[in-house]
């Protein structure tokens, strides 16, 4: 199993291996006869002597245990002269093959009944919450107890079926494992009323007796509207438990399931097995679609309950993973978790997802997400898309579904956390430019590699952040205003992340400013021109702006490129607002223990009017990032004083590197020019001002021309034609 078994799950993934040789355990025991001992006392047995069959021996025993698995004295009489073995031996052997598929049996209906079983004891948790939470129609305060004495009431009697129907799976798990289930799913006292025993497990589930949910009350009669409807909460919670049991099998199991590649380790899902072990929760892949399926692990500095709680909150998800998602929110909670943790939360989501290029289309999903504590220090938050006709938003189904996706989360002694992330997702690969699809399909796009990597960075980025010995340098020469503050180095950073964030967003289209896509003739299908109106906006500039961006093949690598793109020396031959002359970093703040993870100011020198360029960097193995702005000197003079950064306008510029390329795209059909290439996307954002404010062709001409021509001036540095 790799780097992927030792997560410390139980129960999951448990196959029979055809190879095991059962005669080697044989039930009777056969001594060789022993001396008695020197001493006189009894005679000392010797060790027992095993034999092994060989693979021809047992491939033979077991195409005929498919067939008869209680052979007669014949049958086993002429398997032992065929296959040279004892009739002793042929005995032995289908006992105990017989013995373990019949345990193999008992542990599959153990989980299936354990499963009935969390269910069961989940939505009497949800049922607790929903009592404690009402609210009154008149004022708007709690419930009192006497307005809910009737629901009590009902809900007691349905508690009391659900108690008998878990008492009914307790005695049948008996049956299978000798032993009643564990204490941890006892009903545990509640002071909700007499008769009412509730679960703190806290979301609700399918089985409930054949009554309705407390959320099927008309919204009226508890002043609560809930943005879930109640049968389609039920649906959820049985697409959430079978997401999470798929997960946790996906992220332990090996071959067959996951291949690697002999080239670059890369393991690619087996899709055929795939289908033969897993139906799918969330129903038929749609016609066209193409199933994108990567895992990846790896170790990073922060504590599994803090990763928890970062994955479980919407805002802290999308500022640990910046590059990866555009937009989100939450759309409803339908679980807030039990015992104060996040054990048990069900959350109903809207994301957008993106690469760093125009040329992919940002993937809108709806989807569930499930969080789980499994043992002592191991967690598991799974994600699963819901059907379209149970969507707050069907529109965000437009070109993706999210299949069980997510994480297993586990302590390590020594404070750093075991990441095991599984990516599975099927899309419409129409909609992808060819250009980039083969980055997509080799999981450099939304894989699993791009999550971790990222996840790594940030966390490093966190732990780098907080430490005293943060590396700042100054040059009064280059700069006569004051230096930076403590407080300014947290201001700058802020700045920073504002201008990387508006960078991504604009190049990708995302929804969280409403671009609007231009279709001119003289654009080419390689670039993308899209526009916006600001008005009122602080750190915006008043007026249009349009963004443009565009990707290209480069046979360079990705750290070749990267270098030359972030050294100050070069930058005269690529950026336009240097007007060739030198640019030397006034201040270079290190958000991260790599080299290039860090943001720079930059003076532009005199002929500019005291401008600034302010830019960040970041270099991993799945990508980079380099992004800049000008902004004015009073302004940022402020920031480094620990000011306000919120108020200083800027429209940001820069360069996204992605390792893979598309060789068949260039002709390149052996993939020697993919291994040392890369793929560049250049992406600036413009303000336009034409006749009354309005956009003209003019505009759009000078917008393409100043893409083409970064992209050229870049090429010309490398003679690449």
């Amino acid at each position: 199993m790799d780097s992927h078994s030792g997560i410390g799950l139980v129960g999951v993934g448990e196959n029979f291996d055809p190879g095991l040789d059962l005669a080697g355990f044989e039930s009777s025991d056969s001594f060789e006869g022993a001396p008695p001992a020197d001493n006189g006392g009894p005679p000392k047995k010797k060790n027992k002597k095993f034999h092994r069959h060989t693979p021809q021996q047992i491939q033979e025993l077991e195409s005929f245990f498919k067939d008869c698995p209680h052979p007669d004295e014949r049958q086993k009489r002429e398997l032992g002269v065929r296959l040279g073995l004892q009739n002793k031996q042929i005995k032995f052997w289908f006992q105990n093959r017989r013995t373990q598929l019949k345990t193999q049996l008992e542990r599959h209906e153990n989980e299936v009944l354990k499963q009935e079983n969390e269910k069961l004891r989940v939505e009497n948790g949800f049922l607790k919450q929903e009592i404690t939470s009402r609210m009154c129609n008149n004022c708007g305060g709690p419930a009192l107890p006497g307005e809910i004495s009737s629901e009590c009431y009902r809900l007691g009697v349905e508690n009391a079926q659900l108690k008998d129907e878990l008492s009914r799976i307790s005695s049948v798990t008996k049956m299978f494992t000798g032993m009643p289930l564990s204490s941890s799913a006892d009903p545990t006292p509640s002071n909700s009323g007499p008769g009412l025993a509730v679960r703190g497990n806290g979301f609700c589930g399918s089985n409930n007796g054949g009554n309705t949910l407390p959320m099927g009350f008309e919204h009226d009669d508890w002043g609560l509207m809930p943005l879930i409807k109640p049968c389609v909460a039920n649906t959820l919670v049985d697409v959430a438990v079978a997401a999470m049991d798929e997960l946790l099998q996906m992220a332990q199991m090996g071959n067959p399931l996951w291949i690697k590649g002999l080239h670059d380790g890369i393991e690619t899902l087996n899709v055929a097995e795939w289908e033969q072990t897993f139906s799918s929760c969330i129903g038929i892949k749609p016609s066209g679609y193409t199933v994108e399926a990567t895992r990846e692990t790896g170790l990073v500095p922060l504590r599994g309950l803090a990763l928890v709680e970062t994955l479980m909150d919407v805002n802290r998800w999308v500022e640990m993973f910046p590059s990866l998602i555009a937009r989100a929110e939450t759309v409803d909670v339908l679980s807030a978790g039990t015992g104060g943790t996040s054990d048990n939360a069900l959350q109903v989501m809207d994301a957008e997802f993106q690469v760093l290029s125009p040329l992919v289309p940002i993937r809108r999903a709806q989807f569930v997400r499930f969080c789980k504590q499994h043992s002592d220090g191991v967690w598991a938050v799974v994600d699963v898309s819901i059907d379209p006709g149970n969507a707050a938003n069907p529109q965000m189904f437009a070109n993706c579904r999210r299949l069980p996706s997510g994480c297993i989360i586990q302590d390590m002694d020594n404070k750093y956390t075991k990441v095991t992330w599984v990516e599975h997702s099927e899309y419409d690969e129409s909609t992808v430019h060819p250009l980039l699809r083969p980055l997509l399909s080799s999981g450099h796009g939304f894989g699993a590699q791009r999550w971790v990597a990222t996840l790594q960075r940030q966390c490093h980025r966190f732990a780098q952040l907080v430490s005293p010995a943060i590396h700042e340098s100054s040059s009064d020469a280059c700069y006569s205003g004051p230096g930076i503050t403590a407080a300014g180095r947290k201001s700058v950073l802020k700045l920073a992340r504002r201008m990387t964030y508006n960078f991504n967003t604009g190049m990708c289209g995302s929804s969280v400013f409403k671009w609007g896509k231009l279709n001119v003739g003289n654009v080419g299908e390689d670039a993308r021109v899209m526009l916006r109106k600001n008005e009122n906006c602080p750190g915006e500039p008043s007026g249009v702006v349009l963004s443009a961006a565009t990707s290209v093949w480069m046979p360079i690598t990705q750290q070749r490129l990267f270098d030359f793109l972030r050294d100050e020396r070069m930058r005269s031959q690529w950026d336009i607002l240097s007007n060739g002359r030198p640019m030397p970093a006034m201040i270079d703040v290190a958000k991260g223990p790599g080299q290039g993870d860090c943001v720079t100011l930059f003076s532009s020198g005199l002929a500019n009017g005291g401008m600034l360029i302010l830019q960040e960097t970041w270099n991993d193995a799945t990508g980079a990032l380099i992004v800049y702005a000008p902004v004015d000197e009073p302004s940022m003079s402020v920031v480094m004083n620990g000011g306000d950064s919120s108020q200083v306008v800027m429209l940001p510029a820069g360069f996204a590197i992605l390792p893979s390329g598309s060789p068949r795209y260039h002709g390149d059909a052996d993939g020697s020019e993919s291994r040392n290439g890369c793929l560049l996307t250049v992406g600036f954002q413009i303000l336009v001002k034409g006749p009354g404010g309005k956009l003209t062709v003019e505009s759009i001409e000078t917008v393409s021309k100043l893409l083409s021509g970064q992209v050229e001036r870049i090429k010309g540095a490398f003679s690449v034609t």
